[in-house]
This record gives C-alpha cells, sequence and structure tokens, in this order.
C-alpha cells in the first residue's frame, strides 16, 4: 500500500512512520509548513510545526530511509484554523484549533492531495484506532492507551476519511514504549518533549494575543437576574468559569465568590452568577459529523444512551442524546444534536467540541451552540 506519513518532527509521528515502513508499506514522509513565519523557533514543549520540528521530522526520514518533502499549507491554516480561532472568540464562543485543524488540515486538505497523489492513506502518530465493523464499514475507537487516547480530536473525521486512515500507535500500552522504541531505531527525538498550548500562541498567553486582534469594547457586567455589576474592557477577553479579574465592588449577597457564566457579544455583556449555575445539565450542538455510519437512533429520531466528552483529556460522563429539527433566529431550518447529562459538567463553554461514544466507539461530534444549567433560565437576563 502507498502511505503518505504525516511528520510533524515528533515522536510519535516518527515511530508511526516507521512501524508503517516495517509493515511492508511504500511509504513517503511529508512535514506540513504551517507557520507563516518559517524561522519560528520552538520553545520548549510551547508551539509546534517550528523550523527544528521540520528538520527534525527530515532527519527521521534520513534514518528510516524514505523520502521527505515539505508541503506549504500555512495559507489554508491560516485561514482555516486561526482566522476561524479568531472568528470564534469574536462571536463569544471558545473554539478548540487542533479539532479544526484536525477537520480542515490534516484529514481534509492534507488527504485530498495525498488521494490525488495516488496515496492509499495518510498515516500519523494519534494514538487511537479504526476499525471494521461486521457490515464492512470503519469505526473510529479509543487507543489502547487511554491516558494517551486521541480519538476526542479525530472525533471530526467522517466515515470516508476514516477509510483512509492508518494510525500504527493505535495498541501501543504507553508512551514510554513508543520512546524506547524510538530510541533502539536510532531517532534523534526519542526523548523530544511533547508540544502543547496551541501552536499558533507558542509563548501561552491566549489573551494577549487576542487582545491584538479583536476590537475590545467596555461594557456592562451583569448577574444572573441582568442587574448590573460593573464593568468590562471586553466581553470577548473573558472564559465561561472564569473567576479572576472581574474587579467587581459589589460582593455577592452570600459573601461567595461569582464566575463568569456567559458571553454576549452581540450585546457586549459579560454575565456571572454562583458557582453551581456552572454545572451543565443539557447541551445543544450544530456543525454535527458522524465518524462512521451514524447510529439508526440517529435517523429515526430516538433517543440513545452515551458517553460525552468535552475536553482532549476530560472524564466523559453519561448521557442521552437525540436528534431535533429546529428554526434558528434568521429562520432557517437545521438539525441539532441535544443532550442531556445523567451527571452535570463543570463550565462548558459554547464553541467547544462534544464528541459522543458508546463504549470506546466514537460516534461522531457537535460543537456546542449553547450550554445551559437547568437551574436557571439565560432568557432573565434581559
Amino acid at each position: 500500500m502507498k502511505v503518505l506519513a504525516a511528520m510533524s518532527g515528533g515522536v510519535d509521528s516518527a515511530v508511526a512512520a516507521a512501524r508503517a515502513v516495517e509493515a511492508g508499506h511504500d511509504v513517503v514522509g511529508v512535514h506540513l509548513a504551517l507557520s507563516r513565519m518559517p524561522g519560528t523557533l520552538r520553545t520548549g514543549s510551547r508551539g509546534c510545526c517550528t523550523i527544528e520540528d521540520s528538520r527534525d521530522a527530515w532527519r527521521a526520514c534520513d534514518i528510516l530511509g524514505i523520502p521527505y518533502y515539505v508541503w506549504d499549507f500555512s495559507e489554508r491554516f491560516k485561514e482555516d484554523v486561526v482566522d476561524d480561532f479568531v472568528a470564534e472568540y469574536a462571536a463569544g464562543r471558545t473554539p478548540n484549533p487542533c479539532m479544526r485543524c484536525n477537520e480542515r488540515i490534516k484529514f481534509a486538505a492534507l488527504l485530498e492531495k495525498a488521494l490525488a497523489l495516488g496515496f492509499d492513506a495518510v498515516c500519523t502518530g494519534h494514538y487511537a484506532k479504526v476499525l471494521t465493523n461486521a457490515e464492512g464499514n470503519p469505526e473510529l475507537h479509543r487507543a489502547a492507551d487511554w491516558a494517551k487516547d486521541q480519538s476526542y480530536v479525530l472525533g471530526v473525521l467522517t466515515e470516508e476519511q476514516l477509510r483512509h486512515c492508518m494510525f500504527p500507535l493505535a495498541e501501543t500500552p504507553s508512551k514510554a514504549e513508543v520512546r524506547a522504541e524510538a530510541e533502539r531505531r536510532g531517532l534523534s527525538v526519542a526523548n523530544k518533549p511533547d508540544s502543547h498550548d496551541i501552536c499558533f500562541i507558542p509563548d501561552g498567553d491566549t489573551r494577549g494575543w487576542l487582545e491584538e486582534r479583536i476590537n475590545m469594547t467596555e461594557g456592562d457586567i451583569v448577574d444572573e437576574t441582568g442587574e448590573k455589576l460593573g464593568t468590562h474592557p471586553g466581553a470577548n477577553a473573558f472564559t465561561v468559569g472564569q473567576r479572576r479579574g472581574l474587579k467587581l465592588g459589589t460582593p455577592a449577597a452570600d459573601g461567595k465568590p461569582r464566575f463568569v457564566l456567559e458571553i454576549r457579544p452581540k450585546e457586549n455583556k459579560v454575565v456571572v452568577g454562583p458557582e453551581q449555575l456552572l454545572n451543565i445539565d443539557q447541551m445543544r450542538g450544530i456543525k454535527i459529523s458522524w465518524a462512521g455510519v451514524p447510529i439508526r437512533e440517529i435517523a429515526a429520531r430516538t433517543t440513545f444512551d452515551c458517553m460525552v466528552q468535552v475536553r482532549a483529556h476530560g472524564d466523559p460522563v453519561a448521557a442521552t442524546g437525540w436528534m431535533e429539527d429546529v428554526t434558528d433566529e434568521t429562520g432557517a431550518a437545521r438539525e441539532e444534536l441535544v443532550v442531556r447529562l445523567v451527571e452535570p459538567m463543570r463550565g462548558v463553554a459554547p464553541g467547544q467540541s462534544m464528541v459522543l461514544y458508546q463504549g470506546t466507539r466514537v460516534l461522531g461530534q457537535a460543537t456546542i451552540d449553547s450550554a445551559r444549567s437547568l437551574e436557571w433560565d439565560p432568557a432573565a437576563v434581559a
């Protein structure tokens, strides 16, 4: 099989490519240049796709004896990931750029180009697995090592994309084993630290980065009943669940701290309230996609039991889900995925992705459009 190995410059993708070569596939390595500043340097474990990462990927391919190329996807990355990130924050939502990158770059733009060039599959170092069910359809499942499982950020993959995905690390029991294997193979990235944080904000100062790109206008801070408590320098600088930095002169009647419950960019308001109202009972999702053939309850519009996860390394929570046909504020019809939690979940924000599971199988995902505590009606805020 002709395989395109996406080489990030890290240990996982290097070992994944090595295993693909060892399995007898015709492998070609490619590094995606996503930064519009090719001289960007990596700072410890912050950031990725830097010039050092490109060199590390080249060295790994040289040791494996496979061709190596660099593909410039920086323009597409800026439009589909960076600009989307800014637009979502400007709209008062909290996006997940890694989900968008997997959806639109690594498993859309990259896979599209790979198939056009005659490759059969794209190989990556993600910890997840693709299984084929009794009907011959692909399914996305959690990896053997749940601590490193990355099925959450791959929840955006479609049935057709899954047919062309290869995850050689799926059954690996631990990251330590991957590093040990890299060392045995003579790969220089064996002890390279994992990247974290948002790759295009390598210093980790998301708020400062956004303030340079979004116009901030002073507005009101109100409580859960709509009463004005103070002012803010710009609603987009706040996130749901935030406690510090509110600078409210008037304490709550019970003396307890207040938390950000909701951000309303159209009204330029920040809604705050007691901590218990951060406990979310129900979420509604849009931009829905299914990781493989949808379960029968989706088409039948009946309820189904599932587990829902809203963060890459968050704990899944038991829930009941169902589909609804609704009309949005413009009068347009759309589908929404409704999820009612068995136990409340803390501090969920619109814009996050909710990924649904049954057992180890990923059913699909949706972008959270609203998340609410059934103890509070947001309409109470005028």
